[in-house]
């Protein structure tokens, strides 16, 4: 009896749940339940939106669009065929030149059995029709129109494909980047507003990346209804695509194009004079705003080969160190030790700490500190020579007794408080600190001074202690003469590699030891000397405008910084540069340039480098009087600053204000009014930018 009561509790207790359950459902939350199903039956296909052009600051597309024939495959027709679509696809491929296993690879669902890894597989959405040809032959795209019954499924539409048009031979793949599908982890970061769908593309370096969310648009979208078998039965709405807006930048095609063909003339020069010359970068600022007028690497790639998706082994030629590491954008990521440019810094850092500018200092041979032999370039003797020709000679044992006696000052081995003067100083000239320009991935390099020692002994300290006791013995296998020194560095780093030497010191007078910059920060240093003392943040893009020519958003200067010395002391450094221009290290560089019309701020320097050749540096900025430009050239392995880069900076100026020989027209200057556009381009009706007036006669690779 008992058995039969707990029966009836409990079938009564599960028939009130199911009850509730069904109230709850049919009643409570009936609508939304509704709704979910009205959705499932309903399937979204996007349009992608025409990506926005990349302009220079004379509305040249550096980069555009241009027009392709693309065969599409509806899967949704070829899974209602008998076979599946199987002689659909066999045929298609005969026309294609392709084989059946690659169009099937590329309308197979990304993480389906068996799909190709991506971008090969489709990660879009399956009702919607897959891309498997790009740049069709018309007659090829006709003939499978007009062969619909024996091509169901199958069409030809025209799609935009980005091209670049390389005014003037312009090159500035590092700069422009390059776009691709979407990634798993870039769409699960994505902003849940930003509009990002499986089937994106979107940049992947460069301004591409950079500015991506402006260069896209909106893409459109397609409604559809499906069956229970996920069949679509019909249509029910649709959205057209926006355009994306236009990025006009402040680069100068022709200039990028000089600039492109002079770092290209160092390099030959080098390797001219038996120098290995593997790398090099040339950046132009504008510099009273920061803007970026022109920015090349070396070696550079063509931007093309991203288009189509690259090959294994194009990828590896990329990233290749036999080749350079083309991929590896100097101005940005490079870092060299900045060798006699670094002057600058240590000649207003004497100065902080009330050493004299009119002083005597003493240029000889070499010079003794700490029982070791420090020697000037080439042992050359100036005698007792100024501050000012100390930098316009780049004497370096001028610049090791003041390092020295710096050193001597804030403590030797080790710093009580905060970072030491010249660390300081370098920093307010935006070196050891990333720079901000609007472009991913930028390197800071740092300052080699007390802070940095500290810091890098804290972290490797472990390590040296460990190879203090095991070695090198990967390495003695086949060089234990050199297995043994790194051991030996070891045990002295492990016991107090904390320690700044004044060898340490010595060596960041000139440029060298552990500090490193981009070739970028250099240039924004030189920039801040010219201007009188304001860091900008350096800025590639002016503007971003809609396709009807109206402003979105206009791109301001930005100060990060200023130089943390005084007025007269900048006064004083611009005054010395511009004689190394004509009794100087580049004094045989501008023989016959007008310098009396347009004199040229310069500094040299030679970066020596553990087992490798000098780095060539020439930072330079002009008019020296009424300073506008500053243009700074590396050369990685390439010999004497002079020597590689004087020449090629020298035609970069003769480009840029109109100079013949010693015959200045600014009719055939690459600036005709002395400056850079302000005005921003306009757009005609078509959506074309409308080019701006330029000079008569323009340069070419």
């Amino acid at each position: 009896m008992l058995r039969l009561q707990v029966f009836k509790w409990f079938t009564t207790a599960l028939l009130v749940t199911l009850l509730a359950r069904l109230f709850f459902i049919q009643v409570l939350t009936g609508e939304d339940f509704a709704a979910l199903a009205d959705n499932n039956r309903i399937r979204e296909a996007s349009t992608q939106a025409v990506r926005g052009l990349i302009v220079d600051q004379a509305g040249r597309a550096l980069v555009a669009n241009r027009t392709s024939l693309v065969v599409t495959i509806d899967r949704e027709v070829l899974r209602k065929l008998p076979d599946q679509g199987e002689d659909v696809l066999s045929r298609l491929a005969t026309q294609l030149k392709m084989t059946v296993q690659d169009i099937r690879d590329r309308i197979t669902p990304c993480g389906a059995t068996g799909s190709a890894p991506p971008p090969i597989c489709w990660n879009g959405s399956p009702i919607q029709p897959i891309p498997v040809a790009r740049d069709v032959d018309s007659k090829l795209a006709l003939r499978i129109m007009e062969n619909s019954l024996r091509f169901p499924g199958v069409n030809a539409e025209v799609a935009a494909e980005r091209v670049y048009p390389a005014p003037f031979g312009a090159n500035a793949a590092h700069l422009l980047g390059y776009i691709g599908p979407i990634s798993a982890d870039e769409l699960a970061a994505a902003e849940p507003n930003s509009g990002y769908k499986r089937t994106s593309v979107v940049g992947r370096a460069g301004l591409e990346k950079q500015y991506d969310l402006a260069l896209r648009g909106t893409d459109g979208k397609k409604q559809f209804t499906v069956d229970r078998a996920g069949n679509v039965v019909g249509q029910i709405g649709e959205s057209a695509s926006t355009p994306g807006n236009y990025l006009v930048t402040s680069i100068d095609a022709n200039l990028q194009a000089v600039v492109e063909t002079e770092l290209q003339n160092a390099i030959n020069r080098a390797r001219s004079n038996n120098f290995k010359a593997d790398s090099g970068a040339v950046v132009v600022l504008d510099v009273r705003n920061g803007q970026v007028l022109a920015m090349a690497s070396y070696p550079e790639y063509d931007p093309e080969i991203w288009l189509d998706g690259l090959t294994n082994s194009e990828y590896k030629s990329l990233i290749s160190e036999a080749n350079g590491v083309p991929l590896l954008y100097r101005p940005t990521q490079g870092l060299y030790a900045p060798a006699s440019t670094f002057k600058v810094v240590m000649t207003a850092a004497a100065e902080k700490a009330g050493m004299p500018l009119k002083g005597n200092y003493n240029c000889s041979p070499d010079v003794t500190i700490s029982s070791r032999i420090f020697r000037n370039y080439e042992s050359r003797s100036y005698g007792p020579i100024s501050l000012s020709r100390a930098l316009e000679v780049s004497c370096n044992t001028v610049f090791y007794r003041i390092a020295n006696d710096l050193w001597d000052r804030s403590g030797k081995d080790q710093i009580k408080t905060g970072r030491d003067p010249i660390d300081q100083m370098a920093r307010s000239f935006g070196l050891g600190q990333i720079t901000g320009i609007d472009l991913p991935s930028e390197y800071a390099g740092r300052i080699g001074g007390r802070a940095w020692k500290r810091e890098n002994w804290e972290r490797n300290q472990e390590v040296w202690c460990k190879r203090a006791k095991t070695g090198y013995p990967e390495t003695a296998k086949r060089d234990p003469v050199w297995a043994e020194t790194l051991r030996q560095y070891a045990v002295e780093n492990c016991a107090d590699g904390y320690l700044f030497r004044a060898g340490d010191a010595v060596n960041i007078a000139i440029g060298q030891g552990d500090t490193v910059v981009t070739p970028l920060q250099v240039a924004v240093s030189y920039a801040a000397i010219a201007n009188g003392g304001t860091v900008f943040q350096p800025q590639i893009a002016k503007a971003i405008i809609d396709t009807k020519g109206n402003v979105v958003q206009a791109m301001t200067p930005k100060i990060v910084g200023k130089i943390n010395t005084s007025k007269n002391v900048l006064d004083y450094i611009r005054t010395a540069l511009t004689g190394t221009a004509i009794s100087g290290t580049t004094a045989w560089v501008f023989n016959g340039f007008p310098l009396e019309q347009i004199p040229i701020a310069s500094k040299t320097g030679t970066g020596q480098v553990f087992n490798k050749q000098s780095t060539s540096w020439l930072a330079t900025f002009a008019p020296a009087d009424k300073p506008r430009y500053a243009v700074v050239m590396m050369v990685s392995q390439g010999g004497t600053g002079s020597g590689t880069g004087g020449p090629s900076v020298r035609r970069i100026y003769e480009a840029i204000f109109g100079v013949q020989g010693s015959t200045i027209n600014p009719a055939n200057a690459i600036f005709p009014t002395g400056r850079p556009n302000r005005e921003l381009p306009a757009i005609d009706p078509s959506g074309s930018p409308i080019e701006l007036n330029q000079p008569a006669v323009r340069a070419s690779r």
